[in-house]
This record gives structure tokens, C-alpha cells and sequence, in this order.
């Protein structure tokens, strides 16, 4: 088992920042593939970056790519989430999630969720 807790959401002007973080505990950390999804209301979750394992590889989705970041400290067993340039369309519920083996676009291949955190865009 994994435990995936997030952190880092709040209330934010269009143009701003804030940093998401994912703490996991449970099984070695370093062995699993993170996602990061967002849900808005009324909309299906959708994918927003992967990080491999060793965090060498990462992908975006093409609506953040260019403003977010996602990262690793396999010392901390925490990934993070970089927002930069926030718009009110970012604004949703952000999750983490894990998995094993190579990381996915797909949130049905994931295994474990964390809770959630609310990330509201102001315009």
C-alpha cells in the first residue's frame, strides 16, 4: 500500500503561483511512476503531468505545458507540482496518484490516490 496525501492548494489571482506537493509513505517510493489529474465540477478528471520513477522523464498535458512543473525528492518521498502563470480554466480539484512500472497518461492505470486539493484560479 501507498498513502498519497497532497498539499499546496488554495486561492490564487490569474497570473499567480502556487506549488502542490505529494507526500507518500507505504512502500519504497522510488518504485513507482507519479501523475498528477485535476477534476473541475462537472467534468471528467483529466490528466495534467507524469514523472517517471527516477523523475528523469516528464510530460504535460499541452493546456500546462509551458507553466507547469512537476518534480521528485526521492529523499523526502514527495512530489511536487509547479504552477506558474495560473489561469481561471486551471481552477479544479488537483490529485496525485501512483503506480508501478512506466508512468501513464491513463488515471485508470494508476493504483493509488490521494485525497485531493482545491486550487481556485481568480480572474
Amino acid at each position: 500500500q501507498v498513502q498519497l496525501v497532497e498539499s499546496g492548494g488554495g486561492l490564487v489571482q490569474a497570473g499567480g503561483s502556487l506549488r502542490l506537493s505529494c507526500a507518500a509513505s507505504g512502500r519504497t517510493f522510488s518504485n513507482y511512476a507519479m501523475g498528477w489529474f485535476r477534476q473541475a465540477p462537472g467534468k471528467e478528471r483529466e490528466f495534467v503531468a507524469r514523472i517517471s520513477w527516477s523523475g528523469g522523464y516528464t510530460d504535460y498535458a499541452d493546456s500546462v505545458k509551458g507553466r507547469f512543473i512537476s518534480s521528485r525528492d526521492s529523499t523526502k518521498n514527495t512530489v511536487y507540482l509547479q504552477m506558474n502563470s495560473l489561469k481561471p480554466e486551471d481552477t479544479a480539484v488537483y490529485y496525485c496518484a501512483a503506480k508501478t512500472l512506466f508512468y501513464s497518461r491513463n488515471p485508470k492505470e494508476y493504483d493509488y490516490w490521494g485525497q485531493g486539493t482545491q486550487v481556485t484560479v481568480s480572474s
